[in-house]
Formats: structure tokens, sequence, C-alpha cells
């Protein structure tokens, strides 16, 4: 008997070796090569090598004279296309791909930083008006102001109403044009004023920036940069409307000691 159980042996291990578990396809790594790769996630192959020589993708293994892309490549052009909707260009998306991928910032902070300088400055949110809403805004009118209000981009009409992108700066030129301030005039003061805040808007942020983790940020991460600029937000309009009054304050100043409005006022 111990002689059979013992010639058995082998045909037992054998068995065993058969019953153990093998790695299937669907086990293994899904591999592409660029034309399988592009199928797959839709965008088209030369998109996918402008990314490469961009830096933005990493580059595939190369085997032979064939790439083989996984699905890291997969989860990387979709990110660079969710970044890309939200505004990003390639050089942009490159260098936030390299600090993620070396480990200094996680994608998800700076999403929220991102989502936090994207926020509405102001508390504005736009009007639709149909027909009777814009005639209670407008009041007695004068013939052609809808028209004019088109025109200097106050308006968009939309079917039979039409949109204020702004409608608080609408209502206030519609106050200085009561008032006496012919639309076109009030308009041109606007017109003239972003592109003045517009530059100052620039070289307010670029000041922050310069002093990014040194004086603005603390250590400078995206969540200290965050808060950061969190709390300048409001902080920063104070300092310029209190700016830009005591300005105002010293033109008129100047201008009613120069003696121009005798020589204007009829």
């Amino acid at each position: 008997m111990s002689q059979v159980a013992t010639a058995l042996v082998p045909w037992e291990s054998l068995i065993m070796e058969d019953n153990a578990p093998e790695e299937t396809a669907a086990d293994k790594p899904r591999e592409y090569t660029i034309d399988e790769l592009a199928a797959h996630t839709a965008i088209p192959s030369r998109t996918i090598r402008f990314y490469q020589s961009k830096g933005a993708l990493p580059k595939p293994e190369k085997r032979g004279r064939v790439g083989i892309y996984t699905e890291m490549h997969v989860e990387r052009l979709a990110l660079i296309g969710q970044l890309q909707d939200r505004g990003l260009r390639i050089r942009a998306i490159r260098d936030l791909m390299q600090r993620v991928d070396a480990g200094e910032l996680s994608i998800e902070e700076w999403l929220g930083l991102q989502d936090q300088l994207s926020a509405s400055w102001g508390d504005e949110t736009p009007q639709l008006y149909d027909a009777k809403q814009l005639a209670d805004l407008l009041g007695a009118s004068r013939p052609g102001l809808v028209s004019d209000l088109v025109r200097m981009g106050l308006l968009e009409r939309r079917g039979d109403s039409y949109l204020a992108g702004r409608p608080g700066l609408l209502q206030t030129l519609l106050k200085m044009d009561a008032a006496g301030i012919e639309l076109a005039v009030a308009h041109q003061a606007v017109v003239l004023a972003e592109k003045h805040t517009g530059r100052l808007a620039s070289e307010i942020t670029e000041h922050f920036l310069r002093y990014a983790g040194d004086g603005f940020g603390g250590g400078a991460s995206p969540t200290e940069l965050q808060q950061a600029f969190d709390a300048a937000r409001p902080l920063t309009q104070a300092v310029v409307r209190a700016v830009f009054a005591g300005e105002m304050e010293r033109v008129l100043r100047e201008l009613a000691e120069s003696g121009r409005l005798t020589r204007v006022a009829r």
C-alpha cells in the first residue's frame, strides 16, 4: 500500500498544479497601441502625439518600434481634457502635471485653488428681462434706448427677452442718464474704468505672486494661497475704493482751483 501511495504523490501534485489559478487576460493591465488608445478615448492620435511633444502626456513604453500605452495614459488624457475645459493652456497643464508627478502638490488642492481664483469678485448675477420687465426698468425712455444698450453690450437679445450680464451696472448707467449724463458719455467712463482697472488688477495680482510664500500665503501651498486670495478679495476692493475716492477728491479739487469749470459752464 505504501508503494502505491508513494506512486500517487507525483500524480496528485500534477493535479494540484493543473488546478492552480492562472492569470487571465482580464487580470492583466490593459495595454494599447496609439491607434487603440485613440479609439478608446476618442482623442485623435495626432492630438495624443501633440500632448506628448509638449510634455503633458508621458511617452509610451517602447517594444521594438511599437509604443505601448496603459490605463495611466487613459486617465491622464481624461485629466488633460478636464483642465482644458477649465481654460488651461497646454503649457500650464504640463507644468501642473510635472509638479503633481513630483509629489509637490495634489491635483485636488490645485483644482480647489483654481476654483477659488475663478470665483466672482462681484455680487451681480445675470438677469433676463422679458418685455414687460424691461419696459418697467426703462420707464418712459427715449426711442432707440434699447438698441443703444444692446450696441454697448449692456443688453443681449435672447428671443423676445433681453439678458443683462451686469444688471447693477445697467441700472447705474440708466440713473446717470436720467440725471442728465448722456448714456454714451456715462458708458465711455465705464470703458475708461475697465481699461485702467484691468491694468491695475494685473499689477496687483503680479505683486501678490511675487511675494507668494514670503509675505503672501505663508508656505505658498495651494491651500495657503487659496486662503490668502480669499482674504485679499474684500480687502483689496476696500483699498481700491478708498484710493480711488481719494484720487477723485484730489483731481476734482485741482479742477475747481484751476478755474477750468468757469470756462466750461454755460
